[in-house]
């Protein structure tokens, strides 16, 4: 069975190393000035050119029996276009919701579901006000294209300066929610309905990026795990979602309030590789090609360290660390790769996390 996969970076390249060894093979989508060097000699590599037809694509890519998209920045016309020919999981309808934020929240909102206040917003807004009345600090975030701190304001009670908002683009803006912590939701739907979930995780930003995951997430409070499984389990049912799906959550007094879905594979969930019975993706991989669902249970406390920029830390250092590398040229900011840590002590497995984190970034 071959799994075509649109787009070229370190997700597909997971994607690729997680089916290879049961039998699938890959081809994959780059679009034009996409770099595809994380997925070199996995698969048929085709590259898209201005003014080609899905069905061109689609021959090149070696009539895929199956389609799914890398990540949701994609555009939906081309997604439509293929989803035409094969299958493709998760469909177009349910990136449409996830690659435009207002589009997102108000589909959240719609089935009950908590987001932080919001409003669409425009450059003629009065930024004070808006702030008094969804909450401070205040986001502003463009409705598209803006993920990993991209693209997004941070606004504080009494700042002058106005964010520079492009015409011909839509934005919103966020009240700021004052959360505990950080936390996401790896689950996966599969194509006969059945439902799986990886325990929570629990995340450590840095200017909008991930640094740091730690997993199952610690002291939760009682029912948290079930409540996030409900959560994504209407999300996806309401979707007729197939494969893996992320909620990004906020956790505050006892409740979770969703900030993003993921739909996809995710950062956040990299520690399945080493700290759980069945990677993410592998699973994303059973889901989409109708295989059944491997178990979601974690064997052993987890972390995961993203290298941002840097190159993995001398061996010494870690020695039980598992490094992923997405074969991309270095480059200051960008996920090079990743390190996984895993063990039966939490605290041992959470001092080295700390520990990399330090050596890496300090």
């Amino acid at each position: 069975m071959k799994v075509g996969i649109i787009g070229c970076g370190q997700l597909a390249r997971m994607l690729a190393l997680a089916g290879l060894p049961w039998g699938l093979r890959f081809s994959f989508l780059a679009l034009p000035g996409e770099d595809a060097s994380p997925v070199e000699g996995l698969g048929t590599l085709v590259t898209m050119s201005e003014g080609d037809s899905a069905d061109a694509l689609y021959l090149a890519m070696g009539k895929p029996d199956v389609l799914t998209p890398e990540r949701e920045q994609l555009p939906l016309s081309l997604l439509r276009a293929l989803h035409r020919l094969e299958p493709m999981h998760p469909s177009p309808d349910a990136v449409a919701i996830c690659q435009h934020r207002k589009r997102e929240k108000a589909f959240l909102n719609g089935l009950g579901l908590a987001t932080a206040p919001w409003q669409s917003v425009d450059a003629k807004m009065d930024w004070q006000q808006l702030g008094n009345q969804l909450g401070w600090p205040l986001f502003i975030k463009s409705c598209e294209e803006g993920y990993d701190g991209k693209n997004q304001w941070r606004l504080k009670l009494g700042d002058t300066e106005s964010p520079q908002l492009q015409s011909g683009q839509e934005y919103l803006a966020e009240g700021g929610v004052a959360f505990e912590r950080e936390l996401s939701l790896i689950a996966v739907r599969s194509s006969f309905g059945r439902m799986a979930f990886y325990p929570l995780t629990e995340n450590h930003h840095h200017q909008g990026i991930l640094r740091c995951s730690l997993a199952p997430a610690a002291n939760l409070p009682r029912g948290m795990q079930q409540q996030a499984q409900q959560m994504a389990a209407k999300v996806m049912e309401a979707m007729g979602y197939v494969g893996v799906l992320t909620l990004e959550l906020f956790q505050l007094e006892g409740k979770l309030v969703i900030n993003e879905l993921a739909p996809r594979v995710h950062n956040s969930g990299h520690w399945t590789q080493s700290g759980s019975a069945t990677c993410q993706f592998e699973n994303h991989l059973r889901a989409i090609t109708d295989r059944p669902l491997a178990s979601t249970q974690a064997h052993s406390h987890s972390a995961m360290v993203n290298l941002l920029g840097v190159q993995p830390p001398r061996p010494e250092l870690c020695p039980d660390a598992k490094v992923h590398w997405y074969n991309k040229a270095l480059r200051a900011g960008r996920k090079q790769g990743h390190l996984n840590l895993s063990g039966n002590d939490s605290s041992a497995v959470h001092g080295q996390a700390q520990k990399l984190v330090e050596t890496l970034y300090s």
